[in-house]
């Protein structure tokens, strides 16, 4: 009579399960002994493109390459000694076409056969990793992109507010000049009222030449400098909403190119123009400080109805244009608001690149 085979006990069946799962995974596993791979899934195994039977008594210095091997044993070692229970990173493997993948693995220190191991998990993220690269650069690209619009728009700027003071301005003048010519000379009632009013229409366009030459580019900012500069757009501003508005400024605002200065100055223009269409404050308070030497802060306040909680508005255009002049200036621009305690924004940026 032949001997029956041990009837299989809830401990093998749980074997043969864990066996199962393991085998099955999806994420890489693998177990590392002396610095040579003695278990490796299936799934592992296709990360380089070989087989369990390959790789098991491979090397580390195998499949790793050799600009990352240092790294990848220190690791190990660490692990290995007790320095560190568990260690979670991205390396570079060696597939067996010759290419490189990015793993991403996270081993720990286990007992195997009686010896010190590490054990580990870990999942191909080459294509995660190139993804996010691409990402990074297309964000990169797009801000840069975006520094150049800027300059180039303020260059623009320049060029048609000199234009318009220098060419038209200079011809509304020569018009303004013949108009009181005429005026003086003539004795027809009827002439006088009509070079009268010629001469009325030519102040006006003047003054609206002037008015938008200034909208294009601030004559202050280049001969008075920019708190000056500032300090007159408040004023513009309280008197065309009616509101209360407080300046203050302290340091002698040295050092600031022109270039950045007139960043600056836009973002102080934006901040008001927000204040004015959304805010329904009564009151400003505008702060310029140059407390050290290399830095320079613009606090605005208003004690309007604030933001609600949550996202900002999706058209806030304005506000993403102010947050991207203040990163091309390598600095910070952050915003404390809450429903009807008014909005603070603070800038702060190197004086020099």
């Amino acid at each position: 009579m032949q001997p029956q085979p041990p009837t299989p006990t809830v401990d093998d069946y749980l074997d043969l399960s864990f066996k199962a799962i393991v085998e099955q995974s999806i994420t890489g596993i693998y177990v590392i002994q002396d610095e040579i791979f003695v278990y490796s899934n299936e799934t592992w195994a296709q990360f380089f493109g070989r087989s369990r039977s390959e790789i098991v008594g491979m090397s580390l210095r195998d499949l790793v390459p050799p600009s990352s091997i240092d790294y990848t044993l220190k690791m190990y070692h660490q692990r290995i000694a007790g320095e560190i229970d568990s260690v979670r990173y991205i390396t570079p493997a060696i597939h067996k076409q010759g290419r490189i993948v990015l793993l991403e693995v996270h081993g720990s220190r286990m007992a195997y056969r009686g010896r010190p191991a590490v054990m580990g998990v870990g999942i191909d993220v080459t294509e995660q990793t190139l993804r996010e690269e691409e990402l990074r650069q297309a964000r990169n690209d797009l801000q840069q992109l975006a520094a150049y619009i800027n300059q180039e728009r303020e260059r623009q700027r320049a060029l048609f507010a000199r234009e318009l003071h220098d060419v038209l301005g200079g011809l509304l003048a020569s018009i303004k000049m013949n108009a009181q010519r005429v005026q003086r000379r003539v004795n027809d009632p009827a002439l006088t009222e009509i070079a009268a009013d010629l001469m009325h229409m030519t102040r006006q366009a003047i003054q609206s030449v002037r008015e938008m030459s200034e909208e294009l580019r601030p004559s202050g900012l280049d001969h008075l400098g920019l708190a000056s500069a500032m300090q007159r757009e408040l004023r513009q501003f309280a008197a065309r909403h009616a509101l209360q508005c407080q300046w203050d400024t302290s340091g002698t605002l040295e050092g600031l190119e022109i270039d950045r200065a007139t960043s600056v100055f836009r973002i102080f223009q934006e901040a008001l123009i927000n204040i004015a269409k959304h805010a329904h404050a009564g009151k400003v308070w505008v702060s310029l400080r140059q407390e050290e030497p290399n830095k320079l802060s613009l606090e605005i306040r208003d004690d309007g109805v604030g933001l609600a909680p949550g996202p900002h508005r999706s058209d806030a255009r304005g506000l993403l244009g102010m947050k991207e002049r203040a990163r091309e200036l390598g600095g910070t621009l952050d915003l404390e608001c809450a429903p009807g305690a008014g909005m603070s924004l603070h800038l702060s940026i190197p004086v020099t690149p």
